[in-house]
C-alpha cells in the first residue's frame, strides 16, 4: 500500500510532476506536449517512476492510458507533493526578494524617534506580508546585537559608533540640532537672541552626548555648557525628552526633525550642530534580502529630511 512506500530522495519531483500532468491528459502525445518533451523521454520518465515505486501507475489501453487502483493513491500524494514544492518554490522567490521572511532592524534614540512610525506604516502598506522587528536601545547594545546576528542591521547615531573593521557604515545623513523649546516658552517671548545664561536658567534635557558634541558645545559658550553639567534630565529615548519639553519648560537639545511640536531657540552665539546618523551592518556577513527595501526606503527618507 501507499502507505507502506519509502518515499526517498531518488523519487525526484521532476518524474512525479510528469506523473501528475500525465494522469490529468491522460495521453501521452498531450502530456509531452504540456511538458515540452519528446514522447520517448516522458515514456521513460514514467517507467523509471513506476520502477523506484514498485507498481504499475498506468493500465495502457491502445492509444489511451487509465490510472491503475496504485496509481490513482499515488497520485493524491504526488499532488500534494508537486504544490508544495511549488509553494516552496515561490517562498523562496519571496525571500529573496525581500517580499516575505522577517527583517529585524535595531533603531538608536534620535533614529527611533524619527523613522519608527513611518518606517511600519510604509511595511504595513507596501510590504504587509513582512515581518518588521523593531528594537530600541542605546548605541552599544545594538551593535552587540548585530555582532551576535540578532539583528540584520542598525541605524545609529554615528558619533557614537566606534571605528571597528567588523562593521560597514552606509547611508550616512545628518540632520540640523540644536536647543528646542516649546513654541510658548518663556524664552521665545524675550523678543531677542538667546545666551546661554538663559538657557541654564532652565532645566535642559538630552539624550547622552558623544564626546566630540561635548567638545562642540564648551567651545561655542564655555565650560559651563559641559553636558556633565548643563544637562539635568537625561534619557536614553529622545522622544521621552521631547515629550518633556512639550509639557513644561525644559529645554531639550536634540536634532530638530525629532522633536516635533517644538521650536528652536534663536541663540545669540549659534551653535551650528548637526546628528550624524547612518545605517550599521555586520560586514563579511550576507545581507537579508529584505534589506534591500529598507535600504531603498531609507534613501527616499533621507532624500525628503536630511541636511543638505
Amino acid at each position: 500500500m501507499i502507505h507502506a512506500l519509502d518515499w526517498r530522495f531518488w523519487m525526484t519531483l521532476v518524474q512525479l510532476r510528469h506523473f501528475v500532468v500525465l494522469a490529468e491528459l491522460g495521453a501521452f502525445v498531450q502530456a509531452a506536449k504540456a511538458l515540452y518533451l519528446t514522447q520517448p523521454a516522458l515514456t521513460r520518465s514514467i517507467q523509471a517512476l513506476e520502477d523506484e515505486l514498485g507498481g504499475r501507475l498506468f493500465d495502457r489501453l491502445g492509444r489511451r492510458i487509465a490510472l491503475t487502483p496504485f496509481g490513482a493513491e499515488v497520485l493524491q500524494r504526488a499532488r500534494r507533493l508537486v504544490a508544495d514544492a511549488e509553494s516552496l518554490k515561490q517562498t523562496g522567490k519571496g525571500l529573496h526578494a525581500g517580499l516575505i521572511g522577517t527583517l529585524r532592524i535595531g533603531l538608536s534614540s534620535g533614529p527611533g524617534a524619527l523613522l519608527s512610525t513611518p518606517l511600519m506604516l510604509h511595511m504595513a502598506g507596501q510590504h504587509p506580508k513582512l515581518q518588521l522587528q523593531i528594537s530600541r536601545g542605546n548605541t552599544a547594545v545594538l551593535i552587540d546585537a548585530l555582532r551576535e546576528q540578532r539583528l540584520d542591521a542598525a541605524v545609529l547615531d554615528l558619533r557614537s559608533v566606534r571605528p571597528a573593521a567588523d562593521l560597514e557604515i552606509a547611508q550616512t545623513f545628518e540632520l540640523a540640532a540644536g536647543f528646542l523649546v516649546r513654541p510658548e516658552h518663556p524664552l521665545m517671548q524675550l523678543g531677542r537672541p538667546v545666551g546661554i545664561e538663559d538657557v541654564l536658567a532652565y532645566p535642559v534635557a538630552s539624550t547622552p552626548l558623544s564626546d566630540e558634541v561635548a567638545r562642540l558645545l564648551i567651545g561655542r559658550y564655555g565650560p559651563q555648557a559641559n553636558p556633565d553639567d548643563m544637562v539635568t534630565l537625561r534619557s536614553d529615548e529622545t522622544m521621552n525628552i521631547v515629550e518633556v519639553a512639550r509639557r513644561s519648560d525644559a529645554i531639550v537639545l536634540t536634532a530638530n526633525a525629532a522633536a516635533q511640536g517644538l521650536v528652536p531657540l534663536d541663540m545669540a552665539s549659534k551653535l551650528d550642530a548637526t546628528a550624524s546618523f547612518g545605517l550599521v551592518t555586520l560586514g563579511q556577513r550576507q545581507e537579508a534580502p529584505a534589506l534591500r527595501i529598507l535600504r531603498e526606503w531609507l534613501s527616499g527618507w533621507i532624500g525628503q529630511n536630511a541636511s543638505a
